[in-house]
């Protein structure tokens, strides 16, 4: 076997120059990284302020080590794209298991970064990447269902990825015990095999590889969770009079955590409106009773935390609810009443904006609300994780009622 040493930065088709093998190793330790760190995230308890703190920075710490791999990936799939290929020492069934590993190797090494990357830019909130370059993604949007299934296709395909990684290493004990050749020493050192056999190029490998990632793709999606409400199943439902019916709506909430705004929305609530231009005896111009599924809930990334019993509680109080007398004031109106929610009533004063146009109208509010007013967030007590401030955001259309 020959000792001679590659220190030359390309490939020939004996050996690896010391980029390719540069590449190699620092591959190799993200890879590691990103496996170790991704898995002491996804376990890392956050019912504390300080726990939430060390469960974001791993995913921060996790997610940006995959952005890393994905860049680092594709720049050494273009040099190797640009070098001569090293022979294999060995032809026949080894080569060809190889070729294959190789390439569900290289094809990974996009794939995982990329759906972690997607999922995360589809995701509201929590844990950013570590860089000045913005968290969203053209053409992917905002959206629970495409970052759930996002996320599926990611844990899915990180088995295919560490599959490779073992089969890789396996190989790599197995030429270095059983064979003693020099193919570990070629990516370690450079160091130069001797004569080698001409190994014609083969297309089954790569085909193997795409199998192997459609079987995969395939697993994933039926993987994929079915779409079920965080909290329990109770419909919002109102017992009050009501001259107008709700046709269309948004119920959301924002909310700061990590010193960014989170965004999310009920999927069910109802209104009962009772209302008039003119003002009645009582100078007010009408009445509204807001009924809320809190366990409806989405709120990206924190959903299961926000519904949790930390926050809204969903299991232990299913509804909040909102009763409020209409009056006008200046240009505009305003809602006054009661908020109720995890049984503490507090008073809310809602200002919003109502155009109406026959029989329709078209209305849109905000406020902010403190969450420790309701005993939530107890053991996040300053805003470092979790801000203090809710705001609550309604938009709807009715039509007057015949």
């Amino acid at each position: 076997m020959s000792t001679a040493r590659h220190t030359a930065p390309g490939n020939t088709v004996q050996t690896y120059g010391w980029v390719a093998r540069t590449f190699h190793w620092t591959i190799a330790v993200l890879i590691v990284t990103a496996v170790i760190l991704g898995r002491e995230a996804h376990h890392a308890p956050f019912a504390t302020d300080a726990e939430l703190a060390q469960k974001a920075w791993l995913f921060s710490f996790h997610k940006t080590v995959g952005v890393t791999v994905f860049f680092v990936a594709l720049a050494r799939i273009v040099w190797a794209l640009s070098q001569p290929r090293p022979r294999p020492l060995h032809d026949g069934w080894e080569a060809m298991l190889a070729s294959v590993v190789h390439w569900l190797l290289y094809g990974s090494l996009v794939i995982v970064p990329l759906l972690g990357w997607t999922e995360h830019a589809a995701t509201t909130g929590f844990a950013p990447i570590w860089w000045p370059f913005g968290q969203g993604l053209p053409f992917v949007p905002q959206d629970p269902e495409l970052a759930k299934t996002l996320a599926t296709l990611h844990t899915t395909f990180v088995k295919v990825l560490i599959g490779a990684v073992l089969l890789h290493v396996l190989g790599a004990i197995k030429h270095a015990v059983l064979d003693r050749d020099a193919t570990l020493g070629r990516m370690l050192r450079g160091t130069d095999p001797g004569p080698l056999p001409t190994v014609r190029p083969h297309v089954l490998p790569a085909l193997a590889a795409v199998g192997v990632w459609a079987a995969t793709l395939v697993v994933g999606l039926a993987l994929v969770p079915a779409e079920a409400p965080a909290g329990p199943q109770v419909a919002a439902t109102t017992t009050a009079a009501s001259n107008w019916t709700v046709e269309d709506g948004t119920l959301s909430i924002t909310v700061t955590q990590l010193g960014a705004p989170v965004t999310g929305s009920f999927a069910d609530w109802s209104a009962a409106i009772d209302f008039d231009p003119e003002p009645r005896a009582d100078g007010t111009l009408g009445a509204v009773e807001v009924v809320v599924a809190t366990g409806s809930l989405t709120l990206g990334s924190v959903t299961a935390q926000a519904t949790g019993a930390e926050f809204l509680d969903a299991n232990g109080f299913p509804t909040a609810g909102y009763d409020a007398v209409i009056r006008a004031e200046g240009d505009g109106y305003v809602a006054d009443g009661t908020f109720t929610l995890r049984g503490t009533e507090v008073p809310l004063m809602l200002p919003f904006t109502l155009e109406i146009e026959g029989d329709r109208a078209v209305m849109a509010g905000a406020e902010m609300l403190d969450r420790r007013d309701f005993g939530m967030g107890t053991a996040y007590p300053d805003e470092t994780n979790v801000g203090f401030g809710v705001t609550i955001d309604v938009a709807l259309t009715a039509r007057r009622a015949e």
